[in-house]
């Protein structure tokens, strides 16, 4: 991984001078056998030192977003398999805490699995969750929310954030099926509220709406299922919602 990136990460090492180190290293015994430091011996102590930029500084909110990526094999591997998108190779789970829009995202776990793994499979998403590596605070609670796409859409994962042993946050995406969009069509003007980006601005052209009644059927208590609508053409000085698509 770090080869593929020579810019970034310069020369690396062959596999075989790797190799070799790990024997020398190895037969070293007790001279290399002490403690490493916190910092290595347990990754999230480095938290400590990013201050005010770590994710659960100043008590707010975490965010965990858990998404699928698809890792191509050019050869045959354990596991790899022919994904929905016609490639060759792996389609791994892996659970990421954000740091803020000017920051990376911190790994928290990774689970493995066969590139045909279908997308929203609820209990692969509830696997990951409980492999992320979080502080005690915050594996349970509204404190922590999970994010996901229209994957995590499904009736069991967002049940399962719910339950009394977790109590999670959660915002997960959803597909819009007919019925959906049949809903959605039946929404009066009144209800559409401007739609604003994350720095508190209004959103040109774009408006939300939350759904009710047969949209939440069989969904958690409490869950709001908001939709967006933007317009197909500029927005129109006048404000009005009419030349609309939904999202």
């Amino acid at each position: 991984m770090l080869r593929a990136e020579p810019a970034l990460f310069g020369p690396v090492a062959s596999g075989l001078t790797v190799s070799r180190l790990v024997d020398v290293l190895a037969g070293a015994g007790p001279r290399v056998g002490g403690d490493p430091p916190s910092e290595v011996r347990s990754p999230r102590a480095g938290r400590k030192l990013a201050g005010t930029h770590a994710p659960d500084a100043s008590g707010r909110q975490v965010v965990v977003d858990i998404d699928g990526v698809l890792v191509l094999a050019h050869s045959e591997k354990q596991d790899a398999t022919a994904p929905w998108k016609r490639t060759f190779g792996h389609h791994p789970l892996v659970p990421f805490v954000g740091h803020g829009r000017n920051g990376s995202g911190e790994p928290l776990a990774g689970l493995l699995r066969p590139g045909n793994t279908g997308s929203n499979t609820a209990a692969d998403h509830i696997t990951t969750n409980r492999m992320a590596q979080l502080p005690k605070q915050y594996r349970l609670g509204r404190q922590t929310l999970i994010h996901t796409g229209s994957a995590g859409g499904t009736h069991e994962f967002p049940n399962w954030c719910t339950l009394r042993g977790s109590r999670l946050s959660y915002s997960v995406g959803m597909t819009i099926t007919d019925a959906v969009h049949h809903v959605v069509l039946q929404v009066p003007d009144s209800a559409w509220t401007p739609a604003v980006v994350p720095d508190g601005q209004v959103r040109d052209g774009a408006w939300l709406a939350a759904l009710a009644g047969d949209a939440l059927k069989g969904r958690p208590a409490g869950m709001r299922r908001i939709v967006r609508k933007e317009s197909r053409t500029p927005a129109p000085s006048c404000g009005s919602p009419t030349p609309t698509v939904c999202v």
